[in-house]
Protein backbone atom coordinates (compact mmCIF):
# COMPACT_ATOMS: atom_id res chain seq x y z
CA UNK A 1 0.00 0.00 0.00
CA UNK A 2 1.12 3.46 -0.72
CA UNK A 3 0.60 6.37 1.55
CA UNK A 4 0.19 10.34 -0.40
CA UNK A 5 -2.16 12.88 0.18
CA UNK A 6 -5.38 12.28 -0.96
CA UNK A 7 -7.01 16.18 -0.04
CA UNK A 8 -6.02 19.90 0.43
CA UNK A 9 -7.92 22.65 2.15
CA UNK A 10 -6.34 25.65 3.31
CA UNK A 11 -7.91 29.22 5.21
CA UNK A 12 -6.28 32.49 5.04
CA UNK A 13 -7.96 35.83 7.41
CA UNK A 14 -9.34 38.08 5.74
CA UNK A 15 -7.58 41.77 7.05
CA UNK A 16 -4.55 42.06 4.66
CA UNK A 17 -1.69 44.38 6.03
CA UNK A 18 0.71 45.46 3.62
CA UNK A 19 3.93 46.69 4.14
CA UNK A 20 2.81 50.67 3.31
CA UNK A 21 0.67 50.10 6.52
CA UNK A 22 3.84 48.67 8.15
CA UNK A 23 5.57 52.12 7.31
CA UNK A 24 2.89 53.66 9.01
CA UNK A 25 3.56 51.85 12.82
CA UNK A 26 7.25 51.35 12.41
CA UNK A 27 10.86 52.34 10.86
CA UNK A 28 10.88 50.34 7.77
CA UNK A 29 9.78 50.71 3.75
CA UNK A 30 8.19 48.66 1.67
CA UNK A 31 11.57 48.85 -0.69
CA UNK A 32 13.19 47.17 2.42
CA UNK A 33 11.07 44.74 3.11
CA UNK A 34 10.60 43.23 -0.68
CA UNK A 35 14.42 43.45 -1.74
CA UNK A 36 15.29 41.76 1.66
CA UNK A 37 12.41 39.04 1.68
CA UNK A 38 10.05 38.76 -1.66
CA UNK A 39 7.16 39.84 1.41
CA UNK A 40 4.66 42.34 0.21
CA UNK A 41 1.85 41.44 2.34
CA UNK A 42 0.69 39.10 4.87
CA UNK A 43 -2.54 37.96 6.33
CA UNK A 44 -3.20 38.98 9.73
CA UNK A 45 -6.01 37.16 11.96
CA UNK A 46 -8.65 39.27 14.31
CA UNK A 47 -8.01 39.19 18.03
CA UNK A 48 -10.85 36.86 18.12
CA UNK A 49 -9.76 34.70 15.14
CA UNK A 50 -7.97 31.77 16.79
CA UNK A 51 -5.84 29.01 15.82
CA UNK A 52 -8.68 26.61 16.41
CA UNK A 53 -10.73 28.19 14.31
CA UNK A 54 -8.31 28.54 11.33
CA UNK A 55 -7.32 24.77 11.54
CA UNK A 56 -10.99 24.12 11.48
CA UNK A 57 -12.05 26.02 8.33
CA UNK A 58 -8.77 24.04 6.82
CA UNK A 59 -9.78 21.14 7.32
CA UNK A 60 -12.89 20.75 6.41
CA UNK A 61 -11.67 21.74 2.64
CA UNK A 62 -9.44 18.64 2.88
CA UNK A 63 -11.88 16.64 3.75
CA UNK A 64 -14.14 17.90 1.12
CA UNK A 65 -11.78 17.53 -1.36
CA UNK A 66 -10.23 14.31 -0.75
CA UNK A 67 -13.85 12.96 -0.36
CA UNK A 68 -14.07 11.38 3.11
CA UNK A 69 -15.94 12.50 6.28
CA UNK A 70 -15.05 13.20 9.62
CA UNK A 71 -15.92 9.72 10.98
CA UNK A 72 -13.42 8.48 8.51
CA UNK A 73 -10.56 10.05 10.17
CA UNK A 74 -8.83 8.12 12.62
CA UNK A 75 -6.00 10.37 13.75
CA UNK A 76 -5.71 14.19 13.90
CA UNK A 77 -2.32 16.11 13.92
CA UNK A 78 -2.20 19.46 14.12
CA UNK A 79 1.24 21.41 13.82
CA UNK A 80 1.69 24.53 15.87
CA UNK A 81 3.72 26.78 17.87
CA UNK A 82 0.14 29.27 18.67
CA UNK A 83 -2.24 27.11 19.97
CA UNK A 84 -5.48 28.54 21.52
CA UNK A 85 -4.36 27.11 24.85
CA UNK A 86 -1.32 25.29 26.50
CA UNK A 87 -4.05 22.83 26.72
CA UNK A 88 -6.00 21.14 25.20
CA UNK A 89 -4.40 20.43 21.85
CA UNK A 90 -5.71 22.29 18.97
CA UNK A 91 -6.40 18.75 17.29
CA UNK A 92 -8.85 17.98 20.18
CA UNK A 93 -10.89 21.52 19.34
CA UNK A 94 -11.44 20.64 15.94
CA UNK A 95 -11.94 17.13 16.11
CA UNK A 96 -14.86 18.34 18.67
CA UNK A 97 -15.94 20.75 15.96
CA UNK A 98 -15.70 18.54 12.93
CA UNK A 99 -17.57 15.65 14.60
CA UNK A 100 -14.77 13.15 14.27
CA UNK A 101 -15.75 11.00 16.92
CA UNK A 102 -13.04 8.09 16.38
CA UNK A 103 -10.04 10.48 15.72
CA UNK A 104 -7.30 10.30 18.47
CA UNK A 105 -5.56 14.08 18.35
CA UNK A 106 -2.63 15.39 19.37
CA UNK A 107 -0.28 18.84 18.70
CA UNK A 108 3.50 18.77 17.24
CA UNK A 109 5.61 21.57 17.84
CA UNK A 110 8.48 21.88 14.88
CA UNK A 111 8.07 25.44 13.91
CA UNK A 112 8.32 26.07 10.70
CA UNK A 113 9.31 22.53 9.69
CA UNK A 114 5.70 20.94 11.81
CA UNK A 115 3.69 20.23 8.59
CA UNK A 116 6.58 18.16 7.51
CA UNK A 117 6.86 16.19 10.75
CA UNK A 118 2.43 16.05 10.85
CA UNK A 119 2.76 14.12 6.95
CA UNK A 120 5.82 11.47 7.92
CA UNK A 121 4.16 10.61 11.34
CA UNK A 122 0.85 10.14 9.88
CA UNK A 123 2.85 8.23 6.92
CA UNK A 124 4.27 5.85 10.27
CA UNK A 125 0.25 5.07 11.41
CA UNK A 126 -1.21 4.52 7.83
CA UNK A 127 1.91 1.81 6.70
CA UNK A 128 1.89 -0.13 9.84
CA UNK A 129 -1.74 -0.62 9.23
CA UNK A 130 -2.48 1.42 12.16
CA UNK A 131 -5.05 3.87 10.42
CA UNK A 132 -6.27 4.47 7.12
CA UNK A 133 -7.20 8.28 7.00
CA UNK A 134 -4.87 11.16 8.74
CA UNK A 135 -6.01 14.59 9.18
CA UNK A 136 -2.82 16.73 9.46
CA UNK A 137 -3.14 20.40 9.67
CA UNK A 138 -0.44 23.30 9.84
CA UNK A 139 -2.27 26.27 11.20
CA UNK A 140 -0.27 29.56 12.96
CA UNK A 141 -1.71 32.53 14.63
CA UNK A 142 2.00 34.37 14.78
CA UNK A 143 0.75 37.59 15.10
CA UNK A 144 -0.42 36.99 18.67
CA UNK A 145 3.56 36.45 19.33
CA UNK A 146 4.88 38.84 17.07
CA UNK A 147 6.84 42.12 19.14
CA UNK A 148 5.09 45.14 16.78
CA UNK A 149 7.77 47.21 17.58
CA UNK A 150 10.77 44.77 15.81
CA UNK A 151 11.32 45.29 12.59
CA UNK A 152 13.36 42.99 12.18
CA UNK A 153 10.45 40.09 12.80
CA UNK A 154 7.53 42.00 12.51
CA UNK A 155 7.50 42.65 8.87
CA UNK A 156 8.21 38.59 8.09
CA UNK A 157 5.37 37.15 10.09
CA UNK A 158 1.55 36.02 8.54
CA UNK A 159 -1.53 34.13 10.00
CA UNK A 160 -2.93 31.23 8.45
CA UNK A 161 -3.84 27.24 8.05
CA UNK A 162 -3.39 24.75 5.66
CA UNK A 163 -4.72 20.71 6.06
CA UNK A 164 -4.05 17.48 4.05
CA UNK A 165 -5.89 14.35 4.38
CA UNK A 166 -3.28 11.71 4.32
CA UNK A 167 -4.27 7.96 3.11
CA UNK A 168 -3.74 5.28 0.67
CA UNK A 169 -2.94 6.13 -2.97
CA UNK A 170 -2.61 4.17 -5.76
CA UNK A 171 0.54 2.12 -7.09
CA UNK A 172 3.54 4.41 -8.12
CA UNK A 173 2.09 7.30 -6.37
CA UNK A 174 2.55 8.67 -2.82
CA UNK A 175 5.24 9.46 -0.73
CA UNK A 176 8.54 8.16 -1.92
CA UNK A 177 11.25 9.01 0.34
CA UNK A 178 11.51 12.05 3.51
CA UNK A 179 14.15 13.26 5.84
CA UNK A 180 13.51 15.02 9.65
CA UNK A 181 16.09 16.62 11.63
CA UNK A 182 17.06 18.70 14.25
CA UNK A 183 19.76 20.34 15.98
CA UNK A 184 19.23 21.74 19.54
CA UNK A 185 22.10 23.42 19.41
CA UNK A 186 20.83 26.10 16.95
CA UNK A 187 17.69 26.86 19.41
CA UNK A 188 19.92 30.11 21.06
CA UNK A 189 19.44 31.58 17.37
CA UNK A 190 14.92 31.17 16.67
CA UNK A 191 12.83 31.04 19.57
CA UNK A 192 9.96 32.36 21.31
CA UNK A 193 10.59 34.17 25.44
CA UNK A 194 7.31 36.80 25.10
CA UNK A 195 7.83 37.05 21.36
CA UNK A 196 9.84 35.89 18.33
CA UNK A 197 13.53 36.24 18.83
CA UNK A 198 15.63 35.67 15.90
CA UNK A 199 19.16 35.75 15.35
CA UNK A 200 18.57 36.63 11.45
CA UNK A 201 22.37 35.92 10.15
CA UNK A 202 22.27 32.55 11.60
CA UNK A 203 18.99 31.69 10.78
CA UNK A 204 19.79 32.46 7.07
CA UNK A 205 23.14 30.89 6.92
CA UNK A 206 21.52 27.52 8.19
CA UNK A 207 18.26 27.50 6.01
CA UNK A 208 20.61 28.29 3.10
CA UNK A 209 22.55 24.74 3.81
CA UNK A 210 20.10 22.84 5.16
CA UNK A 211 17.03 23.14 2.73
CA UNK A 212 19.16 22.43 -0.36
CA UNK A 213 20.67 19.24 1.33
CA UNK A 214 17.60 17.99 2.35
CA UNK A 215 16.36 18.49 -1.06
CA UNK A 216 18.93 16.84 -2.54
CA UNK A 217 18.83 13.81 0.14
CA UNK A 218 15.15 12.79 -0.33
CA UNK A 219 15.65 12.89 -4.61
CA UNK A 220 18.37 10.29 -3.93
CA UNK A 221 16.71 8.10 -1.58
CA UNK A 222 14.01 7.85 -4.10
CA UNK A 223 16.37 6.64 -6.31
CA UNK A 224 15.71 9.73 -8.30
CA UNK A 225 17.97 12.63 -9.64
CA UNK A 226 17.19 16.54 -9.80
CA UNK A 227 16.23 16.00 -13.13
CA UNK A 228 13.09 13.82 -12.39
CA UNK A 229 11.96 16.91 -10.03
CA UNK A 230 8.37 18.84 -11.38
CA UNK A 231 8.13 20.94 -8.77
CA UNK A 232 9.68 22.28 -5.53
CA UNK A 233 7.68 23.78 -2.41
CA UNK A 234 10.08 25.48 -0.14
CA UNK A 235 8.95 26.80 2.92
CA UNK A 236 8.18 30.51 1.92
CA UNK A 237 10.04 32.71 4.61
CA UNK A 238 12.57 34.42 2.86
CA UNK A 239 12.55 34.70 -1.60
CA UNK A 240 16.89 34.59 -1.57
CA UNK A 241 16.71 31.44 1.08
CA UNK A 242 13.96 29.53 -1.37
CA UNK A 243 15.88 30.61 -4.34
CA UNK A 244 19.20 28.86 -3.25
CA UNK A 245 17.57 25.93 -2.76
CA UNK A 246 15.80 26.32 -6.57
CA UNK A 247 19.01 26.64 -7.75
CA UNK A 248 20.47 23.60 -5.84
CA UNK A 249 18.62 21.57 -8.01
CA UNK A 250 18.79 23.30 -11.26
CA UNK A 251 15.08 24.04 -11.66
CA UNK A 252 13.84 26.83 -13.35
CA UNK A 253 11.78 29.78 -11.96
CA UNK A 254 8.61 28.78 -13.01
CA UNK A 255 8.86 25.17 -11.09
CA UNK A 256 9.59 27.07 -7.98
CA UNK A 257 6.18 27.50 -5.82
CA UNK A 258 6.15 31.50 -4.32
CA UNK A 259 3.74 32.49 -2.50
CA UNK A 260 5.59 34.66 0.05
CA UNK A 261 5.27 37.67 -1.36
CA UNK A 262 1.05 37.64 -0.55
CA UNK A 263 1.59 35.31 2.93
CA UNK A 264 4.34 35.77 4.46
CA UNK A 265 6.17 33.55 6.76
CA UNK A 266 3.28 31.64 8.22
CA UNK A 267 5.36 28.64 9.82
CA UNK A 268 3.90 25.37 9.84
CA UNK A 269 1.19 26.54 7.83
CA UNK A 270 3.42 27.96 5.04
CA UNK A 271 4.08 24.62 2.83
CA UNK A 272 0.18 24.13 3.24
CA UNK A 273 -0.71 27.16 1.91
CA UNK A 274 1.47 26.67 -1.17
CA UNK A 275 0.33 23.01 -2.48
CA UNK A 276 -3.53 24.47 -2.34
CA UNK A 277 -2.17 27.43 -4.49
CA UNK A 278 -0.01 25.49 -7.16
CA UNK A 279 -2.64 22.08 -7.22
CA UNK A 280 -5.55 24.88 -7.53
CA UNK A 281 -3.37 27.07 -10.49
CA UNK A 282 -2.35 23.59 -12.46
CA UNK A 283 1.11 24.06 -11.60
CA UNK A 284 1.25 20.68 -9.84
CA UNK A 285 -0.63 18.10 -12.32
CA UNK A 286 -1.22 14.28 -11.76
CA UNK A 287 2.09 12.38 -11.65
CA UNK A 288 4.58 15.24 -10.95
CA UNK A 289 7.13 14.66 -8.65
CA UNK A 290 7.19 17.42 -5.70
CA UNK A 291 10.04 18.01 -3.49
CA UNK A 292 8.85 20.20 -0.36
CA UNK A 293 11.19 20.99 2.21
CA UNK A 294 11.19 23.17 5.20
CA UNK A 295 12.90 24.26 8.20
CA UNK A 296 12.22 26.26 11.45
CA UNK A 297 13.39 26.88 15.10
CA UNK A 298 14.55 24.07 17.10
CA UNK A 299 16.21 24.19 14.88
CA UNK A 300 14.34 21.40 12.78
CA UNK A 301 13.91 20.43 9.21
CA UNK A 302 12.20 18.07 6.89
CA UNK A 303 12.18 17.10 3.52
CA UNK A 304 9.45 14.99 1.08
CA UNK A 305 9.58 13.85 -2.10
CA UNK A 306 5.96 12.54 -3.55
CA UNK A 307 4.56 11.44 -6.50
CA UNK A 308 1.43 13.03 -6.53
CA UNK A 309 -2.41 11.89 -7.35
CA UNK A 310 -4.21 9.68 -5.56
Amino acid sequence: MNTGIIGIGRYVPEKVVTNKDLEKIMDTSDEWVRTRTGIEERRIAEDNEKSSHMAYEAALKALKNADVSAEDIDLIIVATVTPDYPFPSVACLIQERLGAKKAAAFDISAACAGFMYGIVTAKQFIDNGAYKHVLVVGVEKLSSIIDWEDRNTAVLFGDGAGAAVVGPVSEGRGILSYELGADGVGAKHLYQDEHIIMNGREVFKFAVRQMGESAINVIEKAGLSKDDVDFLIPHQANIRIMEAARQRLDLPEEKMSKTVHKFGNTSAASIPLSIVEEVESGKIKEDDLVVMVGFGGGLTWGAIAIRWGK
